[in-house]
């Protein structure tokens, strides 16, 4: 179960984060085997002065328009699929959404899988005694 939260400005338009999100939901069960319906998103639009970056950072420039994308997902999946998933958000939010490739910043969070509960305060994920 991949957590998203999509954090970015409120310069962008209202329905924008959603895109996003759904861009990131449809390269997620392409790319690392995340199962359809495994959908659970936070989308935040931060008013210009909460989004805090450099000017530039490993010789990248970053604009206003910044988008911070974290994915908490179970642990396991390779290097090769990590790189094609950075890569495959970042192609579709250029050709769909037409965002700098530069301002797709992406960060992933990977935990044991019995570090969830989907809910009535239970493990799911727990060994069965």
């Amino acid at each position: 179960m991949p957590f998203v939260r999509i954090d970015l400005s409120k310069q962008h338009p209202e329905g924008f984060g959603q895109e996003v999100g759904d861009i990131v939901y449809r390269v997620m069960t392409e790319h690392i085997n995340v199962p359809e319906d495994d959908k659970f998103q936070v989308i935040t639009r931060h008013d210009s002065n909460e989004l805090i970056t450099p000017k530039s950072y490993l010789g990248i420039e970053y604009s206003a328009s910044i988008i911070f994308i974290q994915v908490t997902l179970n642990e396991g999946r390779t290097t090769e699929m990590k790189k094609k998933f950075y890569q495959a958000i970042c192609e579709g939010l250029v050709e769909k959404l037409k965002v700098r490739p530069q301002d797709i910043v992406i960060n992933l969070v990977e935990v044991n899988k019995q570090n969830w509960s989907f809910g009535n305060g239970e493990m799911q994920y727990a060994p069965k005694d």
